[in-house]
């Protein structure tokens, strides 16, 4: 196994379990404790990780993007749940953005396995583009921009130019926080301003985002709650955001509960 290999396999284990311990994976991995310190050092230096005695804690700051390929794998059940619902509102023959954003990776799969027909879909996405590029019926977009690394996404002013020179029927983006007074928050200023220009030029504006993104707060802010026409969330949220929603004319829709009702 190569070291980035088991590097990202433990920080998948931090994310999942919060904590990890030098002996146990060592012993895991039959390595030595000092390749594993190694490991915990580079992490820990990436931001991901804070090295505690013996091991190390997974470091909860919203402003640290793990790897493309890390999320990915987090939350997989409320990412799914989230596609479908979004995958209702879109028809045949809608132009649609989608961000980079791994939720929009689970859209574009549930896209393809629901057989839309005749979409157009503009993305900042290399990994979307990956997963479409053999997809027939479909044109799919690509915007310009900087590749940020182990992100699969393209970001900045051309990546701006290029959104701005579309009107699309629908945009759906996601986001790192969604906190009361703040609004939607991202880790990277480039990252928020090229998800605004997405939400200015969509007619209807989506935003997708899972359970945990609530009363969390990023660097970089996106915009405001009534910028948006509809959250996609995977349960119901408190009482005190379905009544902020209600007041300012957002929809809010997540999956059916036990009393039959969807929003």
């Amino acid at each position: 196994m190569l070291a980035i290999e088991r590097r990202n396999e433990i920080l998948e284990k931090l994310q999942r379990e919060r904590r990890v311990v030098v002996s146990e994976l060592s012993q895991y991995y039959k390595v030595s404790d000092e390749t594993v310190r190694r490991d915990l050092e580079k992490l820990e230096a990436d931001g991901y990780a804070i090295k505690s005695y013996g091991g190390a804690v997974f470091n909860e700051s919203t402003n640290i993007d793990l790897p493309f390929n890390v999320r990915k794998k987090h939350n997989v059940k409320e990412k799914l749940d989230i596609a479908d619902l979004v995958c209702e509102r879109i028809h045949d023959g809608d132009s649609i953005i989608l961000d980079a954003s791994t939720t929009a990776i689970y859209i574009a799969k549930a896209l393809k396995e629901k057989e839309k027909k005749n979409l157009t879909i503009v993305t900042n996405s290399i990994e979307i583009i990956i997963e479409l590029q053999e997809w027939q019926g479909w044109t799919v977009i690509l915007t310009g921009g900087v590749a940020v690394a182990n992100t699969f996404l393209l970001v900045g002013p051309q990546t701006d130019k290029m959104l701005r020179s579309y009107r699309v029927d629908k945009t759906i983006i996601s986001c790192k926080g969604l906190e009361w007074g703040v609004g939607f928050t991202d880790t990277e200023e480039l990252h928020a301003v090229n998800k605004k220009t997405m939400l200015e030029s969509g007619r209807e504006k989506i935003i997708a985002i899972d359970s945990s993104k609530f009363e969390q707060t990023a660097f970089a802010k996106i915009g405001e709650v009534e910028d948006v026409n509809v959250v996609v969330t995977d349960k119901k949220p408190e009482d005190k955001w379905a009544q902020l929603f209600e007041e300012r004319g957002v929809e809010c829709v997540y999956p059916r509960t036990a009393e039959g009702s969807i929003s």
